[in-house]
């Protein structure tokens, strides 16, 4: 059995669906957290309930003895640890939640996990590499600090992984995501925020000038990320899953206009604490390691996107 957590998530849920779809027996563990409506992710599973493979348990990471109570009641073999509070912007509101969540909740689950299982992945983020003005971005180098608290707890979480697998030999692979986007997307990232602005007629904020690049993931890429994975374990590895391409925000902005048939109207606003001019991923380790091919360029991506958009609500 594999337990994923945050499985009612953007990328938690797909990962159960493929997963599913291979034939595996799926424990999904999420909190249902307001960090935003929890319904999103009630929708996010609604396909899902009905397979008698996949078990769907509300509940917390910070709980211990829940952790230790799942281990006992299932045969759990691997762990997918998604659950995490993300955001850049919002852990400079709150910073004690994201070292509660994405630090003290990889603990407990690690230390639930040692001696019991096979494999543990580690959902990490891009933001680990800090501010640069050039890429790609190689997994080991890791020159300058985070620059939020949640790229900062994230590289904590890392390192309590690569503590774990010294120690006690639980076998760890941290996989980087470099935003990733697609259809249940959250509703603060920029492309489904981009979106449903536009829908509804607002202006579109853009922090600083609109050049900044990002290396955009698009959801089934990143799944099969984790599927290849899951299927070449390791001692200790980190991996990098983005497209291994830059673009940059006033492109995505234009190819969102485009599929959506909308003008945008523009509301240039200050460059954000926390934010990073560029995240480009190096994708040659994931490409020769575990055969990761990206396969999805944006302007499809993105088409793929507005199509589900426009069959719900905004």
């Amino acid at each position: 059995m594999i337990l994923v957590t945050g499985g009612a998530g953007f990328i938690g849920s797909h990962l159960c669906e493929r997963l599913l779809e291979r034939g595996e027996e799926v424990l999904c563990l999420d909190n249902f957290s307001d960090y935003y409506d929890p319904a999103l992710k009630e929708e996010n599973l609604r396909g899902l309930l009905g397979d008698e493979r996949f078990h769907l348990v509300r509940g917390d990471i910070l709980d211990r003895a829940l952790l230790e109570d799942l281990f006992r009641r299932y045969r759990v073999r691997r762990v997918v640890h998604l659950a995490a509070i993300a955001g850049v912007r919002a852990s400079l509101e709150d910073p004690v939640r994201y070292v509660r969540v994405d630090v003290e909740g990889t603990v407990n689950l690690l230390e639930v996990a040692k001696g019991r299982v096979e494999q543990f992945i580690f959902g990490s983020s891009s933001s680990v590499y800090g501010s640069r003005a050039h890429g790609p971005f190689r997994e080991d180098d890791l020159a300058d600090a985070p620059l939020s608290p949640y790229a900062t707890a994230k590289r904590a979480g890392e390192l309590y992984c690569r503590t774990y697998q010294m120690l006690y030999g639980v076998p760890v692979t941290v996989l980087r995501f470099f935003t990733v986007y697609g259809p249940r997307q959250r509703p603060d990232m920029a492309i489904r925020k981009f979106a449903s602005l536009m829908l509804r007629g607002e202006p579109l904020p853009i922090y600083g000038d609109g050049s900044s690049l990002r290396d955009y993931t698009y959801i089934d890429d990143c799944v099969e990320g984790i599927m290849a994975a899951l299927e070449r374990p390791f001692p200790f590895e980190v991996f990098n899953l983005g497209s291994g391409r830059t673009v940059p925000l006033m492109r995505v902005v234009e190819l969102l206009a485009e599929a959506l048939g909308i003008e945008p109207r523009i509301e240039h606003l200050p460059e954000q604490p926390g934010d990073v001019p560029v995240t480009f991923a190096d994708i040659s380790k994931a490409r020769d390691l575990l055969g990761y091919r990206p396969r999805t360029p944006l302007e499809e991506g993105i088409r793929r996107f507005v199509q589900w958009l426009r069959r719900r609500s905004p």
